[in-house]
């Protein structure tokens, strides 16, 4: 198996990141939102593009905080969190979501799901997880959890979308 050389390697030439984002904005992804409930009850939440489906046994997915984010330690304090799929609807929600600091759940509607894990409302599917564990990934954790409750709701729209630095929704 080959052996990856890391970004930091004083060895590497050095690496001009914009052609990377270029090319990568042009791969579509959905928005989802991590959540989980802090141990003083307030929830902890942020957007994210990197979400997967990982295995089916066990059942596992992932997604990839970078390690600048000041909300993945809240999540990872909490040992378990939910994924919430974003609707076409909810552009707003995830700019919300996306920001860094403050109360990012003002006037968020949302439910605990079996986890106590924050689902919020109007979304297209919820998967909640306990946390499995966390592999590095460069500048991003990559985190994997074990899936122990799904849902999905019959959508109204379609999925919100991110393409080339904006969203955009199915037509």
């Amino acid at each position: 198996m080959p052996t990856l050389t890391p970004h930091s390697d004083p060895s590497a030439a050095p690496f001009d990141d914009a052609p990377l984002r270029e090319v990568m904005s042009t791969f579509c992804t959905g928005v989802a939102v991590v959540t989980a409930l802090q141990p003083d009850g307030r929830p902890a939440g942020m957007a994210v593009q990197s979400f997967a489906s990982v295995s089916l046994d066990p059942p596992l997915v992932c997604f990839c905080p970078a390690h600048t984010s000041s909300t993945w330690p809240k999540i990872r304090a909490a040992g378990r969190f939910a994924v919430s799929v974003l609707a076409a609807d909810q552009q707003a929600l995830s700019r919300q979501l996306a920001v860094t600091g403050g109360d990012k759940f003002a006037g968020v509607a949302w439910h605990p799901g079996a986890n106590g894990a924050p689902l919020l409302d109007g979304a297209l599917a919820t998967v909640e997880c306990d946390l499995a564990g966390t592999l590095p990934g460069g500048d991003h954790t990559i985190v994997l959890g074990r899936v122990t409750a799904l849902a999905r709701r019959t959508p109204g729209t379609g999925p919100l979308l991110y393409y080339r630095r904006t969203y955009g929704c199915l037509r």
